[in-house]
C-alpha cells in the first residue's frame, strides 16, 4: 500500500487506476480546487491509460506546475488519512519528507496526521481508506 508516496506494507492494499495513493489524491484535489480547476478526475482521468498504474507524486507534481504557472506556490499542507489499519504514526515522518520535497515546501508546513472512525462506516469496517486535506497557495514573489 502506498501512501504519501511511502510504501507501508501491509496485507491489503488500495485498488486505484494509478497506484491509488489517497493521500497524494486528496492533496492533488486541494490544489485543484486552490486554483479553481475542478477535481482530480478532470485531470487525470481513470479512463486514460496513461495514468495506470502511475505513482501519485507524479501527479502531484503536475498539479504543482499548475499552480506555479499561475504565480503560485504551497505555504501549507494540512492533510488527515482516515484508516482503522495499519497503524500510520511511523510511516508519517517519512510520508512528510516525501509532500514536502514534491511540494516544493519546508517540512515545518507539511502536516500530515492519521485517524480512525472508531469502527464506524467503510473505513471503520476496513473497507478502504479516507483522506482529506487542505492546502494554502500564495503568490510567489516576482
Amino acid at each position: 500500500m502506498i501512501l504519501g508516496g511511502v510504501e507501508i506494507p501491509y496485507g491489503l492494499g488500495l485498488e486505484g487506476h494509478s497506484d491509488a495513493d489517497v493521500l497524494s489524491h486528496a492533496v492533488i484535489d486541494a490544489i485543484l480546487g486552490a486554483l479553481a480547476k475542478g477535481d482530480i478526475g478532470t485531470h487525470f482521468p481513470d479512463t486514460d491509460p496513461a495514468y495506470e498504474g502511475v505513482s501519485s507524486l507524479l501527479m502531484l507534481e503536475k498539479a504543482m506546475e499548475w499552480a506555479a504557472a499561475e504565480g503560485y506556490k504551497l505555504n501549507n499542507l494540512d492533510a488527515t488519512v482516515v484508516a482503522e489499519t495499519p497503524k500510520l504514526a511511523p510511516h508519517i515522518p517519512a510520508m512528510r519528507q516525501k509532500m514536502a520535497l514534491v511540494l516544493e515546501a519546508p517540512l515545518e508546513r507539511i502536516n500530515v496526521k492519521a485517524t480512525t472512525t472508531e469502527g464506524l462506516g467503510f473505513c471503520g469496517r476496513r473497507e478502504g481508506i479516507g483522506a482529506y486535506a487542505v492546502v494554502c497557495l500564495v503568490r510567489r514573489e516576482k
